[in-house]
């Protein structure tokens, strides 16, 4: 049994609702055990129990929310010496293109190390019917590489 851990950022529910789906979709996959957290509930011990990762957050002024960059200042030096080397995913709520918070996510990521085994999911606008269906298949193409050993 793998465990798939999400962790998210959201104030106006549109990166909630993004998450949500994300869970459902990875729980598609039996052999995967996943778990929602907000990032502000989020420590070292949860990712160490994670053998991979799915991080979500609004895109504010270009740049991820500051609640995903909480966790990220929290855990960063009491993960140091694990190299943890999980695999992760990243999705975004964005009102701009989404960039911006892709671009600083992996500069962090990169020094946990935490490795991108997918594009980035970058909803823009008002999330609708069809970018819950895209974050469904997001979550389950994460936990279905998880269970089968690709990442």
């Amino acid at each position: 049994m793998k465990n798939l851990l999400i962790i998210y950022h959201s104030q106006s529910g549109n990166t909630e609702q993004l998450a949500n789906a994300v869970l459902r979709g990875c729980a598609q996959e039996a052999d995967v055990q996943s778990r929602l957290q907000r990032a502000f509930d989020t420590d070292l011990e949860a990712l160490r129990w994670a053998d991979g990762l799915l991080l979500g957050t609004p895109e504010n002024f270009g740049t991820m929310s500051g609640g995903l960059k909480d966790f990220f200042d929290r855990t960063y030096y009491p993960a140091e010496p694990y190299k943890l080397n999980l695999p992760y995913g990243i999705f975004i709520s964005a009102d701009n293109d989404g960039t911006g918070a892709v671009r600083d996510i992996k500069r962090i990521a990169k020094g946990y190390p935490l490795r991108l085994v997918s594009e980035p999911l970058i909803v823009n606008g008002e999330v609708k019917a069809d970018h819950l269906g895209q974050a469904e298949e997001f979550g389950l193409g994460m936990a279905a590489g998880l269970a089968l050993g690709i990442f």
